[in-house]
């Protein structure tokens, strides 16, 4: 596959978030088409969420999370809702948002025209008609959502319902099954046979990619895990700091986009002053004793995985994308 551009989603962040929540960080979702040969940004989408279907509270996060490209049309998402976008001209489709919707991280289309969607912030994943009625719907844990949860409350109104006990963010499907990674368990389990995982266990999973006879996972700690969808079991594990050979912290890990069995392209997002939650403990990994450490600016990168070469990258950060989520190459 020769690439031409990359669709690339995430968000813009506040100007202050030094000791500011997450789920305040961020003031507009943002898509932009990237050309390849150039590195120069062509196409700008920026989306705010209207205020019925975001939380009443200051300043609540808006921001794509992991989308999915498919036949012209890229299918994004905010924190509560389902933005359907014609391509190229990045047009508004389609518009779903339901009140069960909280920090939803990932929704991607069914042969069968539906969608699946990772509902993160009930540890939920829906199966939905194109008009947004649901069809199925899936606990990413063993108990019922809703011995937990209220189906009487508009969850797009609470600002956050952390901590999570899984964290479910990238749904996918082989076959007639349906899978998702699952951010605490470092794992991804199939939730329509549950007898079926796959151990992750190198770090948290964020992102991932079916392509062939393998599936392939991002763990936010700059790794790609490779797992056959034969055996379940992982095949191989690529360290992208080693490919980089940086001494910067290459940050948050997210987005992926397998090309071919060589090559594959990731996003990264820089990592912003914090106070180091258990969420971060990955990051001391990269720092070491440094007191000070230098970060590399949100970009994607394109790697080649065989010769264990980095190709290029491109940074985001001058064209108001500050946090990626997912990357989508078209020929």
């Amino acid at each position: 596959m020769n690439v031409n551009r990359l669709y690339v989603v995430g968000g813009k962040q506040r100007a202050r978030t030094i000791n500011v929540d997450e789920w305040n960080q961020y003031e507009q979702a943002v898509a932009v088409a990237v050309d390849v040969e150039s590195g120069s940004i062509i196409q700008t989408c920026e989306y705010v969420t209207p205020e019925q279907f975001r939380p009443d509270t200051p300043n609540p996060s808006i921001l794509f999370k992991s989308g999915s490209l498919k036949n012209s049309k890229l299918y994004a998402c905010t924190q509560t809702e389902i933005v359907i976008y014609s391509l190229p001209d990045m047009q508004i489709e389609n518009h779903i948002s339901l009140p069960c919707f909280n920090d939803v991280h990932h929704v991607v289309p069914t042969i069968r025209n539906t969608l699946l969607v990772a509902v993160t912030g009930l540890d939920l994943v829906l199966e939905l008609s194109g008009n947004g009625e649901i069809l199925q719907e899936w606990s990413a844990i063993s108990e019922n959502t809703w011995d937990r949860f209220s189906r009487d409350v508009d969850y797009r109104k609470v600002e956050t319902t952390k901590p999570h006990l899984s964290h479910p963010n990238f749904v996918f499907q082989v076959g007639d099954d349906v899978w998702v990674t699952r951010f605490e368990q470092k794992d991804a389990v199939c939730l329509t046979s549950p007898e079926k995982g796959i151990d992750i266990g190198v770090e948290r999973p964020h992102d991932g990619y079916v392509f062939d006879d393998k599936v392939y996972f991002t763990t936010v700690d700059s790794h790609v895990v490779v797992a056959s969808l034969t055996t379940l079991e992982v095949v191989q594990v690529i360290d992208l700091r080693e490919l980089t050979n940086t001494d910067l912290v290459m940050g948050w890990c997210r987005g992926l986009q397998v090309i071919d069995n060589e090559h594959i392209i990731v996003g990264f997002s820089r990592i912003r002053p914090t106070k180091l939650h258990a969420n971060l403990l990955w990051l001391k990994g990269q720092i070491g004793e440094r007191q000070y450490a230098e970060y590399q600016p949100t970009h994607v990168a394109m790697y080649n995985i065989s010769t264990g070469k980095l190709c290029w990258e491109i940074d985001l950060e001058e064209y108001g994308l500050n946090s990626v989520f997912s990357v989508h190459a078209v020929e």
